[in-house]
């Protein structure tokens, strides 16, 4: 019964003792906490209720699965486990389908809202990248794998030189480094083209396909 739109932004998140750790080699999405705890079920049916409203659509509840996921979400949003089980966590509750409509763009919306959160100290495109593939996965349009690769890609600090192999976040382009300019920036070829491209080093991730 879903009628998904554009994910939008979900209400405040609690940041204590949540911010992504930049001293830390492992995986963010591996970072333990009760993610959820300060969203509870109404605060949910809340965003669903927006959604419906800017959608045009009607907001309801799904009789068969509704109750059922409001006492999971109830049960489980205290609980500390990692981050990206709080987002599989989020996926299964859009695959219940607890509303009407917009099941997808409700709980990608607190996905997006978490990520804002704890990855703020990422520059901002990178963090808007990021925001938006949690948002994908937890809407289903986006793999595991791939999630998790873009997250803990963009997370990794921007480290370039002349030489090294980088790619465009969707890697629709490949390259390699040619300079890098006194501002910062980093002017590369990609493969194929004898034009030059420049960009911000945190717009480029390391290409290790050759």
């Amino acid at each position: 019964m879903d009628n998904e739109a554009e994910t939008g932004s979900a209400g405040a998140v609690d940041r204590e003792g949540h911010s992504r750790s930049s001293e830390s080699n492992s995986s963010p999405l591996q970072t333990r906490a009760a993610f959820i705890k300060n969203w509870d079920w109404q605060s949910v049916v809340r965003i669903n209720r927006g959604a419906c409203e800017r959608g045009r659509a009607q907001h309801g509840f799904n009789t068969e699965t509704g109750a059922a996921c409001e006492a999971e979400w109830e049960e489980t949003r205290r609980e500390v486990v990692t981050l990206q089980q709080t987002f599989d966590f989020l996926k299964k509750c859009h695959r219940q389908a607890p509303f009407l409509f917009f099941n997808g763009n409700t709980f990608a919306s607190i996905g997006r809202e978490l990520s804002f959160a704890l990855f703020s100290d990422l520059p901002p495109v990178r963090k808007r990248e990021v925001a938006s593939a949690i948002a994908h996965y937890i809407a289903g349009v986006l793999g595991l794998g791939e999630m998790i690769e873009i997250v803990n890609s963009l997370s990794q600090a921007a480290d370039i030189k002349v030489g090294d192999r980088v790619k465009t976040y969707r890697g629709s382009l490949r390259g390699v480094v040619v300079r890098l300019l006194p501002d910062g920036r980093v002017v590369w070829r990609p493969d194929g083209r004898r034009a030059e491209l420049t960009a911000l080093p945190e717009s480029l991730l390391p290409d290790s396909s050759k």
